[in-house]
């Protein structure tokens, strides 16, 4: 079996935020590296931590999660950014589309199976929303 894969959870909410952390624990293939409440913090948390896989907020202070995603994809290109909210797939902002970010996951649908799903499918080319 392979390492785990290093993950910076990024929520501004810290109940999601350990929501987050709990289906990552029931994971072999994911470990929590780090966690964020803004996107400030994961961009420098990201440069520290070097995760290859961030679960993202969209709404946040100081930093949304579109804007972090935009500047984490410039400077990280090999990191897979998936956003979670609750917006449904079809209400999400425009800018969600050239952020960056291979996925999206409502918050509704977060589970370990989901997140696998979405690694396996990162490099189908096309934003995956779920």
């Amino acid at each position: 079996m392979s390492d785990p894969l290093p993950v910076l959870v990024v929520d501004d909410q810290a109940p999601f935020r350990s929501a987050m952390k709990a289906v990552l624990r029931r994971t072999d293939e994911f470990e929590l590296v780090g966690e964020a409440a803004n996107g400030v913090e994961a961009v420098a948390m990201a440069d520290e931590l070097h995760p290859v896989l961030i679960l993202m907020d969209i709404n946040m202070p100081e930093m949304n999660g579109i804007e972090a995603t935009r500047q984490l994809v410039s400077q990280h290109p090999d990191v897979v950014v998936i956003l979670c909210s609750t917006y449904e797939a079809g209400d999400l902002p425009p800018e969600v589309a050239t952020s960056g970010a291979r996925a999206y996951l409502n918050k509704e649908h977060l589970g370990a199976d989901m997140l696998r799903r979405l690694w396996a499918e990162r490099d189908t080319g096309g934003f995956i929303s779920a």
